[in-house]
């Protein structure tokens, strides 16, 4: 059901069960059970930042659908756009060690969530929302998952894209095809430095990414950087913005969305590309001190006040293109 009020940000992609342990997979090891996903990490944050956040996705059409449902209305997003649907859904198992880092087994093929199509993407929702978020992930699940994607970012007046390229879903080439064939509608592009912008850009810096971005025809581009910053590149600006230091580190899945979701968020309520970006900063910061893609969501309030102890705005800290 569509609601009357536009949404400020739409976010689409696939929702998965996550099931998270702190020792290396086996039998009998203990494991906690969460609700994950790139695009519902992404909707989350956006719904921290202070947006009105509808989520497209398919889930089962059972008990475990229904309680996918109620998690992601507890997160603050609508639930409007959800449809339920007979099937699998789509699960991945994370190790996370003490510093954070992470292993990955996914069990999603033929999932419910890689059902999603054109039909899916209702054009007065998709025109009416502040902007649209899709992935690459979205785009390598199936092929009417990624002709969704084309549809969106065809209605949207914003349509912002995170390469997010997973090597053991899709290939180089494919993953470039989608990335050069949505670049030119985008709003906003987010690939990361330097795996993405290497294999689908083949640059050798931030700087040169968002170039060849801009040169693609798209309006803003964040290059994240790890741990380094983000570099900015619009209009005739470039930026650099550093990271800002986590607090604690427990579990680096979802650092990533939460900066997209956030910056997109910022943007959509008015805030500027790099005030939008200095808080997508904070809030990526922040989440990788809770344990899952959704264990720990700050509010804005939490991400506003550790975007501060980095020092000054950079509202001011603009450089011109040579």
């Amino acid at each position: 059901m569509q609601e009357q009020k536009p949404f400020d940000v739409v976010v689409m992609g696939e929702i998965l069960v996550e099931v998270a342990t702190d020792l290396p997979f086996g039998h009998g090891v203990p494991a906690q059970l969460g609700i994950s996903g790139d695009a519902l990490n992404v909707a989350a944050a956006a719904a921290a930042a202070g947006a009105r956040v509808g989520l497209l996705s398919v889930l089962t059409d059972d008990d475990l659908g229904q309680a996918i449902a109620a998690r992601i209305a507890e997160l603050g997003i609508s639930t409007d756009l959800l449809t339920f649907r007979s099937g699998q859904q789509g699960v991945y198992l994370v190790h996370c060690d003490p510093a954070g880092q992470r292993e990955f087994s996914y069990a999603r093929s033929g999932s419910v969530g890689s059902t999603v199509g054109p039909d899916d993407v209702e054009p007065a929702v998709f025109e009416a929302a502040g902007a649209v978020i899709a992935g690459g992930i979205a785009c390598a699940i199936s092929t009417t998952s990624r002709a969704a994607v084309v549809k969106a970012a065809s209605l949207a007046q914003r349509f912002v894209f995170d390469p997010n390229f997973r090597p053991r879903l899709t290939t180089p080439e494919d993953a470039t095809a989608a990335l050069t064939e949505l670049a030119s509608q985008a709003f906003l592009v987010t690939p990361s430095f330097p795996g993405e912008t290497s294999v689908l850009l083949g640059t050798s810096s931030p700087q040169e990414a968002a170039a060849k971005l801009r040169a693609h025809g798209t309006e803003n581009v964040a290059v994240t950087c790890g741990a380094e910053g983000i570099q900015l590149d619009w209009d005739q600006n470039s930026l650099w913005v550093p990271a800002i230091p986590a607090p604690s580190v427990v579990d680096q899945t979802g650092a990533g969305d939460a900066f997209v979701g956030t910056l997109t968020a910022r943007l959509v309520l008015g805030d500027s590309l790099p005030a939008a970006a200095r808080y997508g900063a904070a809030a990526s910061s922040l989440v990788v001190g809770g344990k899952g893609g959704t264990g720990f969501i700050p509010t804005f309030e939490q991400t506003r006040a550790h975007a501060a102890t980095a020092g000054a705005s950079v509202e001011g800290a603009v450089s011109s293109h040579a």
